[in-house]
C-alpha cells in the first residue's frame, strides 16, 4: 500500500509540519556559494565518479570516493573538501556524511545537484 494523505492523515499532517518548519527555520539561514579554483575541478570528479558507480552505489563506496578525490585535489585537511562541498551544495558550513547524503538523496539527484552549482545555478531555489 502506497502511504497518501488519506489512508495516512497523521504522517501527511506530521509531513506538513516538517516542510513547514524547513521553509522557517532552516531555509533562511542557508547562504549557497559557487565553488571555485580546485573546488570545480574536484566537484566535476565527484559528478563523473557518481555517474560510474551507478544509481545502486552503496554510501560506503560513495563515501570511500569523496575522499579520495579530496586527497587527490590536495585537501590535506579533508575537513576543506568537506566544508567546501556543503557550502556549495547545501548551503552551510557544516552537515552530514557525504556518502550517506549522497546515497540517501539519490546518486542521479545528486549528479544533477553537482552539475547545477558548476553551471553558475542558484540552487537555494
Amino acid at each position: 500500500m502506497i502511504a497518501s494523505k488519506e489512508n495516512h492523515p497523521i504522517l501527511d499532517r506530521l509531513a506538513g509540519y516538517a516542510i513547514s518548519y524547513y521553509r522557517d527555520f532552516v531555509r533562511p539561514d542557508k547562504h549557497y556559494r559557487a565553488p571555485e579554483g580546485v573546488e570545480i575541478i574536484a566537484l566535476g570528479q565527484l559528478a563523473d565518479k557518481l555517474e560510474a558507480l551507478g544509481a545502486d552505489a552503496e554510501h560506503e563506496a560513495i563515501q570511500t570516493e569523496v575522499y579520495a578525490i579530496g586527497k587527490e585535489n590536495g585537501y590535506e585537511n579533508l575537513r576543506d573538501w568537506f566544508k567546501a562541498l556543503y557550502e556549495t551544495l547545501l548551503g552551510q558550513s557544516q552537515g552530514p556524511r557525504m556518502g550517506s547524503f549522497l546515497a540517501l538523496y539519490g546518486v542521479d539527484e545528486s549528479v544533477t545537484l553537482i552539475r547545477r552549482a558548476l553551471a553558475g545555478e542558484d540552487l537555494a531555489n
